[in-house]
């Protein structure tokens, strides 16, 4: 992956987003916030898109609100599809349901997950809710899918992408030895302070760089023409965001809530880089220099805020270790 680029490329979805007419996609956590922004601008210009959703009734108000702002001038299809990442199994029921109804998938948008939340391991995975929905769930479903992705990678003319939604926070790993050789790794605390939980929710982000890149490199060795990439949104003003512990403390929070719409990205613009890592025609032009690689905004490559997202042994010690983890369960 190289650096940044050294002037800001000017990306407008509206206009530098070819026609994907006759493309399938699924964009995870589609109903809401980024994801549904990502999937507004695939769908405008002619994609048929599957929302992700654990939620039938919020999926479908999703489309219904898709289709009142406007689906031109692409006029693609909406579907709802069942996405639960809270259980990894139900993350490959819902895959699997989606083999039965597609013969191609030309775009995965890995978009929905948890932000900062309380420390909870899961009951039946023994693994904490941010590792096993951003993380577990997310590399389920992905590999499950697969084999749909592979066969359409090899139709003539074809532009396969995965895309992983990470964050700027992974930056707050920065200096902490992170490792991931079991289970307890991926349930590591970060202590008890304010701190805790976004460095939690960190790891699970820098494991979405790490599981792109180690599914690029999985795909270049078996010689199969797969872009993986990994994008970092921004600062966005999601529904999400009002969700941050942070926003419960005296005094500081009223004022967040205040600053956030006037100083983070509309939902739209945020999506700018998912838009961009998904059926921009730049990434499939220079395929090798976005091969893994990160983007950030506005639509540009970057070095990850962290150095272990450069680690090639540490993303496929997370690949190993997930894999473990997952045959206990036959997943």
């Amino acid at each position: 992956m190289g650096g940044s680029f050294s002037k800001k490329p000017q990306f407008d979805p509206s206009k530098d987003i070819p026609d994907l007419t006759g493309k399938v996609a699924i964009v995870t956590g589609g109903n809401a916030g980024l994801g549904y922004a990502t999937v507004q601008h695939l769908v405008r210009h002619g994609a048929k898109v599957y929302i992700g959703a654990r939620s039938e009734e919020r999926a479908k108000a999703a489309i219904e609100r898709l289709r009142a702002e406007g689906l031109q001038p692409g006029n693609g299809e909406l579907e709802w599809l069942e996405v639960n990442l809270s259980d990894p199994a139900k993350a490959k029921q819902a895959a699997e349901a989606f083999l039965q109804k597609e013969s191609r998938l030309d775009i995965l948008v890995n978009n929905a997950g948890v932000m900062r939340i309380p420390y909870n391991v899961d009951g039946k995975y023994g693994i904490h809710e941010n590792m096993l929905v951003n993380h577990v769930s997310p590399f389920v479903f992905t590999n499950t899918l697969k084999p749909l992705l592979t066969k359409t990678a090899k139709e003539l003319g074809s532009d396969v992408r995965v895309v992983m939604v990470s964050s700027h926070l992974v930056s707050t790993l920065k200096g902490r030895d992170i490792r991931f050789r079991d289970v307890n790794d991926f349930n590591e605390k970060f202590g008890n302070n304010i701190y805790s939980d976004m460095r939690r929710y960190a790891l699970s982000k820098l494991a979405n760089i790490l599981f792109a890149k180690e599914f690029q490199r999985r795909v270049d060795f078996e010689g199969i023409p797969i872009t993986a990439l990994s994008i970092d949104p921004g600062s966005v003003n999601t529904e999400g965001v009002y969700k941050d512990p942070s926003l419960r403390m005296p005094i500081i929070g009223p004022i967040f809530k205040l600053l956030f719409p006037r100083i983070f990205l509309t939902p739209t613009v945020g999506a700018y880089p998912s838009v961009f890592a998904a059926a921009s025609p730049v990434v499939k032009e220079e395929k090798d220099k976005y091969k893994g690689a990160c983007i950030v905004p506005p639509c540009k490559l970057a070095v990850p805020p962290c150095p272990h997202a450069e680690n090639k042994e540490l993303a496929e010690e997370l690949w190993n270790t997930t894999e473990t983890i997952l045959k206990k369960f036959a997943l």
